[in-house]
């Protein structure tokens, strides 16, 4: 039977760290289902969700930790199960940006939640405009559930937005 196990590992950025996590989990047949991978300052961060059998996820349980202490890298890992289904009315791409202020991304994810709306992803970024004023870029994709009415979510977002000085986007993914 087919499980699963969700491996997170953070360290100092270089070369062939993601090679020598991902040479692990193929060579005991583990299958990596879906990864992300980012540098926040200089450290490296990678999540990946992987698929074997019983013997394969315990074994690569069990050597993550060795493997990260030789990369110098701080490991977790946790078992999982696949994400059910549920009924998403459509898939939306909420892209916004601005001002960088304290407490944008709390606002922005706390009407969503208010409105029982899914975060499925999100990447967010800031960078410094040639005025030394500090500007970020944020985008999400949210599953909005049968019985919302993308219309009001749409409504109230924009709104929001307006209110918090950014520009934005709600489109149809």
């Amino acid at each position: 039977m087919s499980q699963q196990l969700v491996i997170t590992a953070i360290g100092t950025d270089r070369t062939g760290i993601v090679s020598k996590l991902a040479r692990l989990v193929t060579d005991y047949n583990a299958n990596i289902i879906d990864s992300r991978m980012a540098v926040f300052g200089n450290e490296f961060t990678f999540i990946m969700l992987i698929q074997g059998d019983q013997a394969a996820i315990s074994k690569i349980e069990h050597l993550i930790p060795a493997l990260g202490l030789e990369l110098d890298l701080t490991t977790m890992t946790k078992r999982t199960t696949a994400r059910p289904r549920t009924q998403v009315a459509a898939h939306y791409v909420l892209d916004y940006s601005g001002p960088d202020r304290v407490g944008t991304m709390g606002a922005i994810t706390g009407l969503l939640a208010s409105q029982n709306i899914y975060i499925g992803a999100l990447q967010s970024a800031t960078s410094v405009n040639d005025d030394n004023t500090v500007h970020m870029h944020s985008q999400m994709i949210l599953e909005i559930p049968d019985g919302v009415q993308p219309a009001l979510i749409e409504n109230q977002v924009m709104t929001l937005l307006a209110e918090l000085n950014l520009t934005g986007t709600f489109t149809v993914r």
